[in-house]
């Protein structure tokens, strides 16, 4: 009789066990239980301790964290025509539990699908160079779109981010061509630019030099400075260049300071010319009175004639 009762007493605290663990719940802070009742849908429960009525109560529960949805990659063809494989990525969450169990079957699924299908409409409607530079314009219009198709589900798509475009390899050699014309492009309009800029500066220098002639004298002697730095041997005077200067020296000098003639030019009568009468000028000078004929304007030969006979005698 004893061992009856022992029996029938463990039975009952395994049954009394069995109910309390059916009938009690404990949902987490990021946790939702939606209750039904014989069927029917009662209040949001959650967080922490629930109690249910067994055999009579049922809950499902919901996590309210963003989760991350991972679109597969797409075969989409875009408006010009070109075949490229997409992946993207969606983070969206539920906000209403009781339409997230009563108005879908299975959210998460649903979401996965309408993500699929909008990234190949959307992005079939737009350009290879639209979709490869403007992802953050396209990410907008995915979440948009996508997020109204789930807004009846209790389901909030937060963001959508196009992960990788894959291109053909042939489209991929030809977008390097068009790039690298481009920079040569961009290359060339820079050097016009700086072209225009030098050619601007270089009129304004014109502008002061034509002032000043003596500033392109300056500039040449700097311009031959530089060139006697390098391992250059031949240095070039042009005549337009030297003409003023020889003028300038003849002009301001005196003629005894004038000691060698000028820089020979080739085809120049004038700088010629000048030349002779100022060596003709030096030799009048050093003679002196005890010449006369060369104070007369005698020839070239009868001063070196007495020149040679002058030097004999001092030998003498």
């Amino acid at each position: 009789m004893i061992i009856a009762i022992v029996v029938v007493l463990a039975v009952l605290v395994v049954i009394a066990a069995t109910v309390l663990g059916a009938s009690v719940r404990v949902l987490r802070e990021y946790e939702r239980g939606v209750v039904f009742r014989l069927g029917r849908v009662m209040d949001l429960r959650g967080p922490g301790l629930i109690l249910l009525v067994p055999t009579i109560d049922r809950m499902v529960r919901i996590s309210l964290r963003t989760v991350t949805l991972t679109v597969p990659p797409q075969e989409v063809i875009t408006r010009d025509n070109i075949p490229v494989r997409v992946t993207a990525v969606a983070y969206y969450r539920v906000v209403d539990p009781n339409k997230a169990v009563n108005a879908v079957e299975n959210y998460h699924n649903a979401t996965l699908q309408i993500s699929q299908t909008t990234l190949r409409s959307v992005l079939g409607g737009v350009d290879l160079d639209h979709l490869l530079g403007e992802r953050e314009s396209l990410n907008e219009s995915l979440q948009q779109v996508i997020d109204a198709q789930t807004e009846p589900w209790g389901i909030k798509v937060t963001t959508v981010e196009i992960k990788d475009v894959e291109i053909p390899e042939r489209m991929q050699h030809a977008i390097a061509r068009q790039a690298e014309a481009e920079r040569e492009r961009r290359a060339k309009i820079i050097n016009a630019e700086g072209e225009a800029q030098a050619a601007a500066k270089l009129a304004e220098a014109a502008d002061v030099i034509g002032l000043n002639p003596v500033t392109l004298q300056l500039r040449y002697l700097q311009t031959l400075r530089e060139i006697g730095g390098g391992q250059n041997s031949t240095i070039v005077f042009p005549v337009d260049v030297v003409r003023p200067m020889v003028q300038a020296l003849g002009g301001a000098a005196a003629p005894h300071e004038i000691a060698a003639p000028a820089p020979e030019t080739s085809d120049t009568e004038e700088l010629d010319a000048m030349v002779a009468e100022r060596l003709e000028a030096t030799r009048q000078a050093e003679l002196g009175p005890a010449h006369p004929g060369a104070a007369n304007g005698a020839p070239a030969e009868a001063d070196a004639e007495h020149a040679r006979t002058d030097d004999a005698s001092a030998g003498a």
